[in-house]
């Protein structure tokens, strides 16, 4: 008999242990699975938040380049208007303004405009400024326009470079002012850019052709080129002899100046027009000849 309760009290406590047992297992699990998905939502957020945050920083930083461009778009801006004598004072590479009118266009390639200017107190020779073809076409002779940027020297020429510029109301067309008697002195650069004008200058040899006779005029300086590239001829007054040049961007092949030398004659005197520009001392641009 104490062995049967005994048996029955063992498969008793072996039913409730079973019993006590399967839920402890079951808890556990449904603890396990809690705290799984809690992790894993966890997870979900924070990679959440870390892509809205990375999202955020791609922002910023597309932001931050961009006003980056914007700044470095207006790193030169408007400044006080200067005169041609505040301009001339000026160190070079200084940030410069100054007022001028349109009076011919050299070139135009890769939105760069490079433009021969002047007022009614001195000259601008604006080289590479940031132009686009629309507004390169609106920039016609006397047109005005506000101009701000670097002062550069180059080779001697004078010039303002890396510039901006609007045009304002206005027009003025320079005429030519007769420079021949500074030719040789320094008083010359005095009228560096300006449209100037040569008078009664003798045209004398550039070079030899391969017969060994005298020609007026080289294409190129050294007489490498072919037609199309920039003349070269020499003339003289009073027993001073000058290089002249005709810059084919400016007027190239076809055009009357440049088919007007190409026919001039050594020993021939002549009236010339064009830009005092400077290379290693003065090398007009012609645009212009006539009998003298």
């Amino acid at each position: 008999m104490k062995k049967k309760l005994s048996a029955l009290l063992v498969a008793a406590m072996a039913l409730s242990l079973a019993a006590c047992g399967g839920s402890t297992a079951s808890t556990a699990s449904t603890a396990e699975s809690a705290v799984s998905e809690s992790a894993a939502s966890e997870s979900t957020a924070a990679e959440s938040a870390a892509s809205e945050s990375s999202a955020a920083e791609s922002v910023a930083s597309e932001s931050s380049a961009a006003e980056s461009m914007t700044e470095e778009a207006d790193g030169i801006s408007f400044g006080d208007v200067m005169t041609y004598e505040e301009f001339a004072a000026a160190e070079t590479d200084t940030l410069v303004t100054v007022e001028t009118y349109v009076q011919a266009k050299q070139s135009w390639w890769e939105d760069k405009a490079t433009i021969y200017t002047q007022a009614e107190d001195g000259a601008y020779f604006l080289y590479n400024m940031p132009c686009s073809e629309e507004e390169y076409d609106a920039l016609v002779t006397g047109t005005k326009i506000k101009v701000a940027g670097y002062k550069a020297e180059w080779s001697g020429e004078i010039e303002i470079i890396d510039a901006i510029f609007e045009i304002e109301e206005g027009e003025f067309i320079a005429k030519a002012t007769d420079v021949t008697g500074y030719l040789g002195t320094d008083d010359l650069a005095n009228y560096m850019n300006q449209y100037v004008s040569f008078t009664g200058m003798t045209v004398e040899a550039a070079g030899k052709d391969e017969a060994g006779n005298d020609v007026a005029f080289l294409y190129n300086w050294d007489g490498s080129g072919q037609d199309g590239d920039d003349l070269y001829f020499n003339v003289s007054r009073d027993g001073q002899t000058y290089s002249f040049t005709v810059e084919s961007y400016l007027t190239g092949a076809g055009t009357d100046v440049y088919e007007a030398v190409k026919a001039l004659e050594v020993g021939q005197t002549v009236d010339l027009n064009g830009f005092l520009y400077w290379y290693e001392g003065a090398n007009p641009h012609i645009t212009s000849v006539s009998a003298a």
